[in-house]
């Protein structure tokens, strides 16, 4: 056939026009530029990217393969404007033409730029930067891992700033790529790797030197910014860029400007730690000879007093003090006993003069009946009944002869 469409003479299939079409159409549209907004867009398991491109008065359907897709370093959704460039081809099973996209960026804004934006607002969604989760470095660390290319200016910097500043640190080099292909996955096997090592590590450092933004991209991947947040061993992001702030910034427990901060910050300087330490050494030689003064003047005050100077004076006052005391005792203690005996012959006298046996010696007689009740009325006996009488001396059993109840005791007396 001598041309894509045949004359109207020739009738043809369905097919054949279709392929017609599709040679004129891929013939004349091929790499071409255009814009429009995203819309059903969708993934499926091939990893296939399947969506429509629209403006206001027309669309078109588009397809990007899974090789273009995985390059891709920002997420394709509805409604994201976007600049694609491919090739228009027709697809003869549907009779629907679509663009194949070889190349994809955001409207108005570059991809980088658009993908650093969304993970950082997805990564700050998740807490990863909140400064509570900060860790606080070491003053004095025994271990430090720097985890970066072991060829860069970087590591070089960093070793000379902490040989100057202090010399009590092992240092342990993790090489990894930092830019590149890949390089993420090498930082973040890196820093997992240092959290794995049996030797504890006291601080991770995670940086390079300076570059563009996609020579600084590594320090943006989510998968190592991921890694920094898992470790359980505070880390340091030391890009060597002052300007631009990494995510890989935002995550580090601490940042720094570049690899030769990361080296003032992770350990002391030699000589400011020997200039506290003599200054505290002084402070404590003057608070010691101070207490030493304090102490003498105590000491001879504690001399000058009268019980240092003559110690058994106070012991010999307290002698001749108990002597008195003593005696006034004793005095105050006869005292008292003769008053208790005086009293105690009073109280002998009265229960003398109250006693049944005082009524006796006086003349008088206590009666009882056999069962030693007490008499107190004639009207009380029987006729025949044994009574018994005491006197002072013994005592008369006697039988009742007669009674007489109105006898007057009185009369007798």
């Amino acid at each position: 056939m001598s041309s894509p469409l045949p004359t109207e003479q020739e009738p043809l299939s369905v097919y054949d026009l279709t392929m017609g079409i599709k040679e004129l159409v891929e013939t004349r549209c091929s790499g071409v530029s255009v814009w429009g907004e995203i819309s059903n867009f969708s993934r499926p398991s091939s990893g296939h990217c399947y969506f429509t491109l629209k403006d206001e008065r027309a669309q078109i359907r588009a397809v990007m393969w899974r090789s273009v897709a995985e390059r891709l370093r920002f997420a394709l959704e509805d409604g994201l404007e976007v600049n694609c460039l491919g090739d228009v081809e027709v697809y003869p099973p549907r009779g629907q033409y679509q663009i194949v996209v070889r190349r994809i960026e955001p409207r108005g804004l570059g991809a980088l730029e658009l993908a650093l934006r969304r993970l950082r607002e997805k990564l700050a969604a998740e807490g990863l930067f909140e400064p509570g989760r900060k860790r606080r470095l070491p003053l004095f660390p025994r271990r430090v891992a720097f985890v970066t290319s072991p060829t860069g200016a970087a590591i070089r910097d960093f070793l000379q700033v902490v040989e100057r500043r202090w010399r009590a640190t092992d240092m342990l080099i993790v090489p990894t790529k930092v830019q590149g292909d890949g390089a993420a996955e090498e930082i973040a096997r890196g820093i997992a790797a240092v959290n794995r090592l049996s030797v504890p590590i006291d601080v991770i450092i995670v940086g390079r030197g300076g570059g563009s933004l996609e020579d600084l991209w590594a320090f943006n991947e989510e998968v190592v910014c991921r890694a920094i947040h898992a470790s359980r061993i505070p880390v340091i992001s030391a890009v060597g860029h002052e300007i631009d702030v990494t995510l890989s910034d935002l995550v580090a427990d601490v940042r720094a400007l570049t690899p030769t901060e990361a080296g003032e910050r992770v350990v002391p300087d030699q000589a400011e730690v020997l200039a506290y330490l003599r200054a505290q050494q002084q402070r404590l030689v003057q608070a010691l000879r101070g207490r030493a003064q304090l102490a003498r003047r105590q000491l001879d005050q504690l001399a000058s007093r009268r019980v240092m100077r003559k110690p058994f004076d106070l012991i010999h006052d307290l002698t001749q003090r108990l002597d008195e005391l003593s005696t006034r005792g004793t005095r105050a203690l006869r005292q008292r006993l003769r008053l208790a005996g005086r009293q105690l012959d009073g109280k002998a006298a009265q229960l003398e003069a109250l006693s049944p046996l005082g009524i006796l010696a006086r003349g008088y007689s206590v009666t009882t009946t056999y069962n030693d009740r007490l008499v107190r009325s004639a009207a009380e006996l029987n006729i025949g009944q044994v009574i018994t009488t005491r006197v002072q001396h013994g005592q008369i059993i006697s039988r009742v002869e007669s009674i007489d109840p109105g006898a007057d005791p009185a009369a007798n007396v």
